[in-house]
């Protein structure tokens, strides 16, 4: 979801990479999510850090807590940032159904385009 926003909302200024910790195939609740907020991402896909072919970042941003955990030194030439943002997979494990589990999607997929908004100043903080 993050990547989706950076290339639709600061794709003038960012050139967003995304990678996780482990290789998963892409998540149809967040491709459902971005769609309802306009922002196709299903021609994304999971990679890992290896998978990029960028030899330095100028920022590094983690946005998820296991991320942040299993990468502690990531390299960027500018500045590294930790954001958290819940997982909505896991918030969504306990749903009754799938549009109890999309509030989590949407809750998240807003947080994460309220932050993508304040980039890259919010980067110099």
């Amino acid at each position: 979801m993050a990547e989706g926003f950076c290339r639709h909302l600061r794709g003038d200024v960012l050139e967003p990479y995304s990678a996780g910790t482990v290789r998963r195939g892409l998540d149809p609740l967040a491709v459902r999510a971005m769609g309802e907020a306009g922002i196709d991402i299903s021609g994304q896909y999971s990679k890992t850090l290896e998978e990029l072919d960028v030899p330095e970042f100028d920022y590094v941003v983690t946005v998820c807590g296991g991320a942040d955990e299993a990468c502690p030194f990531l390299p960027a030439r500018l500045r590294r940032m930790h954001r958290g943002f819940d997982d909505p997979p896991r918030l969504a494990e306990g749903a009754a159904d799938e549009e109890e589990a999309m509030a989590h999607y949407r809750r998240v997929r807003d947080e994460i385009g309220e932050f993508v908004l304040t980039m890259p100043e919010s980067l110099e903080d």
